[in-house]
């Protein structure tokens, strides 16, 4: 069953317009008596304009235009982390949590201070460590899961490291926006992703 909630947590129509509840699973209901759950978000969370689905933000009793979204994410996960405690017993299903997946809109990053895009990148960062150093929603994401008090519930997918070196990997001026706005958060297919699925296959069968 694919269920598509990119949020993690609830975006409800109200009077008011579509809210986004930090603190609401409802749409939980669907992942229960899995055997296996694969979770993962972050990449819709820096959308803004037409592309963001929410008109406010629901924070406890509070409602909001917009917050920052990095200690949104980690709000977001912590509800998801708590409802992952609370409803799912570790010993009948397996739960997943794949790492954040990168963008390479500067270059300074991978060390190419001139570079604005992935435009033009044919190859890979060499070595084993990016340049920018650690993702900063993976930094949440770790921090999230290592505060979980069953840590034995969730297998995290660290994807994000190996991904950060494949600047190379995108669709570039070669996607959907084409020249005009180059696409380097999405990835090339065949390609990056297959790598996930490798390493979530060996993960699956080792258990």
């Amino acid at each position: 069953m694919f269920s598509r909630n990119a949020f993690l947590v609830d975006i409800v129509q109200t009077s008011a317009g579509r809210v986004l509840k930090l603190g609401s699973i409802e749409s939980g209901k669907l992942w229960k008596q899995n055997d296996v759950l694969i979770f993962n978000s972050w990449h819709w969370w820096l959308h803004t304009g037409i592309k963001q689905p929410w008109d406010f933000i629901e924070i406890g009793d509070e409602m909001i235009k917009d917050m920052d979204r990095l200690l949104a994410y980690e709000k977001a996960l912590n509800t998801w982390a708590n409802w992952v405690e609370n409803n799912i017993d570790p010993t009948k299903t397996e739960v997943f949590f794949q790492g954040v997946s990168p963008d390479h809109a500067n270059g300074a990053d991978w060390g190419q201070p001139k570079a604005k895009s992935c435009t033009k990148e044919t190859e890979p960062v060499i070595g084993s460590s990016y340049p920018g150093g650690k993702h900063k929603a993976e930094i949440v994401l770790e921090k999230v899961i290592n505060k979980m008090s069953k840590l034995e519930a969730v297998n995290l997918l660290n994807i994000t490291t190996l991904s950060q070196l494949r600047k190379d990997g995108h669709p570039s001026f070669y996607g959907i926006g084409g020249h005009s706005i180059p696409d380097c958060s999405h990835w090339c297919l065949p390609g990056v992703p297959d790598t996930w699925n490798h390493l979530l296959y060996a993960t699956i069968i080792q258990i």
